[in-house]
């Protein structure tokens, strides 16, 4: 294991020292918590015989015994394909509890929506908010405070982050992530690519189009593109928050029932009363934080992440923002190319040589800290190995030496690219992000006249009239938290591919989100301050000069704002249970905070 990178040194010190008050209060808090809950004998006697009187065959353990005692938190639905294989793990964790003389119950569910199902319809804008709404449902689960460890059962794009913010308050208990890992691969990507692009295009009917989505997502697993599903399990391994590589192995397999098993073992065993005590507040500090950012840039992962990393950072007490992960951006080479970043997904980059591989180069160079709490007792080292099976025994082995795929993976010693591609832009209309890792160099800057937006809608209608047949940067705003949710935009991503494909020079420029699955467009999302409440979006005209340019780092209109009016926000219309999560919408802070009214009010 090499020495620190110093630029990874310099934004950990830095990160240390501005997350000081709100560390310390966190942790001494979790410490009163453990004082205070760490035993669920301070209970009385009626509120213990309601919190096991449906334990069966585990009552007396955990009445009598003292038994360690797993609170399960599920986001089982069988709609999702990532969460659908969760819906037995209950029973089997609780026989795998028993082998070691623990006890597990479900402590609850949490609700679990696919931005899948909803990209591009009124449902998304429910979908940053269902993150909040995922954390709260774990702090009721575990308010019965019946636990000992806490075992998260979630995978997509905000459960794993609700999860773990909602747990961290929980932080004096121990926790472990258990992933359900991928869906076999479907048609190649390019293929599926190709026929949307027909579709947009209007050469392909919508029975083909659908032809071609049912053959990529086609079965129980977590879809198998690397957006921010699968980004989510990237970090939670590089936090040491998993069992080392559970993080894409299939569903249904004999290797997959025993990574869940040894989840089960290892939570039982990182209790209090287990012999090596690993409360979540201590394996989550400012360290963690930064090995799950530089995991995330390594590997080309979602940009939902930029809005995702500092609301469960500011969970634990901690202050991360979007110069650190651009400072880090600038060190971390890019060690993969998975879709959309290239063509192959997450089983070929597991082939390849996964996790494993990407923590052993990370580890070598000294660009990820090796010295972290982790739950496995081996430490961060652990990770840099993958699992197997031999005979029906769980074992692990050094990550292969050589990638298995160099369009697919390679090693630091000659990464894709010097960067890890998520860079920060920013100018006189706020800061935003751009993911250049799947973008050409020679679109990193775009100079050209905007067109402005309100809806996405509006966009599609421009470009199926002709109107954006032009060099164009395309602005779309009040997409933010407070406006609508901050809905991801993919149905912008095929008419502007379009239009770049037909040699026009074209951007993005919005308050609204794009994840992983982002494309080939140069794109400046996530722009704060927001349109609605003063950003300085609301003040762009059509026409407006407008320059982004990922070398630089700029985000500027060329004309002069001052004296203009702020445009209007569209009115908003109910539906769709939208009208509920009007508090969270009124309430939510900057999307460089995290887009989260619950952080916000509580003051955190």
């Amino acid at each position: 294991m090499s020495s620190l990178h110093p630029v990874v040194e310099r934004v950990t010190a830095r990160i240390i020292e501005k997350s000081k008050p709100g560390r310390t209060r966190y942790l001494e808090l979790m410490e009163r918590e453990g004082e205070k809950h760490g035993n669920r004998g301070f209970l009385g006697c009626s509120n213990l015989a309601h919190g096991f009187a449906a334990a069966g065959e585990d009552k007396s353990a955990i009445a009598f015994a003292g038994a360690r005692n797993i609170g399960i938190v599920t986001a089982y639905n069988d709609m999702l394909s990532a969460h659908q294989p969760y819906g037995r793990y209950p029973e089997a964790m609780k026989l795998y509890a028993r082998e070691v003389g623990a006890t597990a119950q479900v402590a609850g569910g949490v609700p679990a929506m696919c931005d899948g199902v909803t990209q591009g319809f009124d449902g998304m804008e429910l979908s940053l908010f269902s993150r909040d709404v995922i954390a709260l449902s774990t702090a009721v689960a575990l308010s019965h405070a019946m636990f000992d460890g806490m075992a998260l059962l979630g995978i997509c794009d905000k459960i794993v982050p609700g999860l773990v913010m909602g747990a961290l308050r929980f932080g004096h208990l121990p926790a472990v992530l258990v992933p359900g890992g991928p869906m076999p691969s479907g048609i190649a990507n390019k293929d599926k690519q190709k026929v949307r692009q027909l579709y947009t295009e209007g050469k392909a009917t919508r029975a083909e189009l659908l032809e071609s989505e049912m053959k990529s997502y086609h079965a129980p697993g977590t879809c198998t593109f690397y957006g921010t599903a699968n980004s989510n399990q990237m970090m939670m391994e590089m936090m040491g928050l998993h069992v080392p590589g559970a993080a894409f192995v299939p569903p249904g397999t004999a290797l997959r029932g025993q990574l869940t098993r040894a989840a089960v073992h290892r939570l039982a065993a990182i209790t209090r009363e287990g012999g090596d005590y690993r409360p979540m507040a201590r394996v989550v500090d400012e360290k963690a934080i930064v090995n799950a950012v530089v995991g995330l840039l390594a590997t080309g992962g979602s940009t939902n992440h930029a809005i995702h990393l500092p609301a469960m950072a500011r969970a634990a007490g901690i202050t991360l923002d979007w110069t650190d992960i651009d400072d880090l951006s600038a060190v971390v080479p890019l060690l993969a190319r998975v879709y959309p970043n290239g063509s192959g997904d997450v089983n070929h980059f597991q082939a390849a040589g996964g996790t494993s591989y990407v923590v052993r180069e990370l580890l070598g160079t000294g660009l990820a800290h090796g010295d972290i709490l982790t739950i496995d007792p081996r430490g961060m080292a652990a990770y840099a190995q993958e699992p197997a099976l031999e005979g029906e025994a769980l074992v692990w082995r050094h990550a292969p030496v050589e990638s298995g795929d160099p369009e697919m993976l390679r090693p630091a010693s000659a990464p894709f690219q010097a960067d890890g591609g998520l860079r920060l832009v920013q100018g006189n209309l706020g800061r935003a992000t751009f993911k250049t890792s799947a973008v050409d160099p020679a679109r990193w800057t775009v100079e050209a006249p905007c067109r402005v937006f309100d809806t996405q809608e509006a966009v599609q209608e421009a470009f199926k009239a002709g109107e954006l047949d032009r060099d164009v940067i395309v602005v779309v705003r009040f997409q933010g938290p407070r406006a609508n949710g901050m809905p991801e935009l993919h149905k912008l991503t095929p008419p502007l591919g379009v239009l770049q494909d037909r040699g026009f020079k074209v951007a993005l420029v919005t308050d609204g989100r794009m994840s992983g699955a982002s494309g080939k467009v140069p794109a400046a999302i996530h722009v704060t301050p927001e349109a609605l409440g003063g950003g300085a979006l609301a003040l762009l005209r059509d026409g407006d000069m407008v320059r982004l340019c990922a070398v630089e780092g700029t985000l500027s209109v060329l004309a002069d704002l001052a004296g203009r009016e702020a445009a209007p926000a569209p009115p908003f219309v109910a539906g769709m249970g939208r009208e509920l999560f009007a508090m969270l919408r009124h309430g939510a802070d900057g999307a460089e905070q995290g887009g989260s009214a619950m952080l916000a009010t509580a003051g955190l």
